[in-house]
């Protein structure tokens, strides 16, 4: 099995690669395009702006290329911006259209929907509630703790949601569309339960 984690100039790409090393698995950092194609399933992690990532992803031939090896029906793992990618647009620094394959968008939080303001970025350890079966949360609880770092969240429709999480307000931490998987918070950082993610994910 090879794995790619998809190097855009835009993650911390190496705290993904030795997530998959404490689990006995191998995976290649990969910044050619071409050679998506070649392995059986792809990490896409991401730090930073959702606009940035665009425009390196293109930069790249990434998104092209990321779209072709889905289309493959194997599997695909965002993480945080990485997640967020693989949604129709973002409001994040403006209006920006992402990969598409997974319809909704991207919202800040909303801050004043509560007396007291919350507090953006969302960082720290929070739950993920598992919304449906999935062989991503395959053999883990109906609720776990994650690492989240972020401050803006998807907006989709249910269909698409396997774990919603609580900060003021329930936001979707989750998805999955066929092949198409996305994770809002790092499972790299998440110790046993992220790494348990990690497996399931090479299991696929």
């Amino acid at each position: 099995m090879r794995i790619a984690i998809v190097d855009y100039n835009m993650g911390n790409l190496a705290s993904v690669k030795n997530a998959f090393i404490k689990i006995g698995a191998k995976s290649n950092i990969e910044k050619d395009a071409e050679k998506l194609k070649n392995y059986d399933k792809i990490i896409l992690p991401g730090v930073g702006a959702f606009g940035d990532a665009v425009e390196h992803l293109k930069e790249y031939g990434m998104d092209e290329a990321i779209k072709e090896f889905v289309k493959s029906g194997k599997p695909l793992l965002g993480i945080c911006l990485g997640m967020q990618l693989l949604f129709d647009k973002s409001y994040e620094f403006g209006e920006h259209v992402g990969l598409g394959l997974i319809p909704g968008e991207v919202v800040p939080f909303d801050r004043n929907r509560f007396e007291h303001r919350l507090k953006v970025p969302h960082m720290g350890w929070n739950e993920l509630f598992v919304q449906k079966d999935t062989p991503l949360f395959k053999d883990m609880p109906k609720a776990f703790y994650l690492y989240f770092v972020h401050s803006y969240h998807a907006v989709c429709e249910e269909e698409f949601v396997i774990g919603k999480t609580i900060y003021g307000y329930e936001f979707v931490s989750a998805v999955q569309r066929e092949n198409i998987f996305g994770l809002q918070p790092h499972p790299e950082k998440s110790h046993d339960n992220g790494l348990k993610i990690l497996k399931n994910f090479t299991e696929i």
